[in-house]
């Protein structure tokens, strides 16, 4: 099992959190072996749907089968039952679309990666106050880049990810980081439903290594 901090300073390095969900095993696999190619070392799948826990545990056993260095977390966690059960089939850290205290306890407990989605500063500091270091602001095209801006100093313990309505243009990623945050998360934009029906994986191997190589170079400027 691994510990909060590797997971944390992995997506923190990487500035990206991938993240995805498709409903047929052998795209959800491929798109991980894609993603791997590009550069990626933590992904995150997507708790949607009857298909995902057995999708996961595919993902798993390919990701230990061939040696892929990839963390695998998984989001849209909502109770505690889902974080059982995917800890249990091999999840390396959680991430939620709101804050649990539930959910807190048990990452807490097993000494799990959990990112609560955050949008208000109270849920931040309720968040802050059960030990949470990680924030995944969301929805983030709501917020915006001024609204981290404007809390940043308010919380300089805390790294911050936003989720939702990230874009791959080097302006809106720009924004994002000039703001505060330490990686953003990164779905439909990234790894589209698009691509996944046309089971274009290198279409996505590209796009990741270049949006990639993008968040790497505003890094270094910063």
């Amino acid at each position: 099992m691994l510990n909060k901090q590797i997971v944390g300073n992995t997506i923190t390095q990487q500035g990206i959190l991938p993240l995805y969900f498709n409903p047929d095993e052998t795209v959800s696999v491929e798109v991980l072996r894609a993603i791997c190619r590009a550069g990626i070392k933590a992904v995150e799948y997507t708790n949607r749907g009857e298909a995902a826990l057995n999708n996961f545990r595919k993902l798993i056993e390919v990701r230990n089968n061939e040696k892929l260095d990839i963390l695998l977390g998984v989001g849209t966690i909502k109770n505690v039952k889902d974080a059982k059960n995917y800890v249990n089939a091999g999840a390396d850290f959680l991430v939620s679309p709101g804050f649990i205290p539930g959910v807190v306890d048990y990452a807490n407990s097993k000494n799990i990666f959990y990112a609560p989605g955050c949008m208000t500063p109270s849920e931040i500091i309720a968040a802050e106050n059960k030990g949470i270091h990680f924030i995944k602001i969301f929805p983030g095209n709501l917020l915006g880049p001024e609204f981290v801006s404007s809390i940043r100093d308010i919380f300089p313990k805390l790294l911050f990810m936003p989720t939702g309505g990230v874009d791959t243009t080097k302006e809106n990623l720009e924004a994002w980081f000039k703001s505060g945050v330490s990686a953003v998360g990164m779905g439909s934009k990234l790894i589209s439903k698009k691509l996944m029906e046309e089971k274009n994986y290198t279409a996505i191997e590209k796009l990741t290594k270049e949006v990639l190589g993008i968040i790497q170079q505003i890094k270094k400027a910063e």
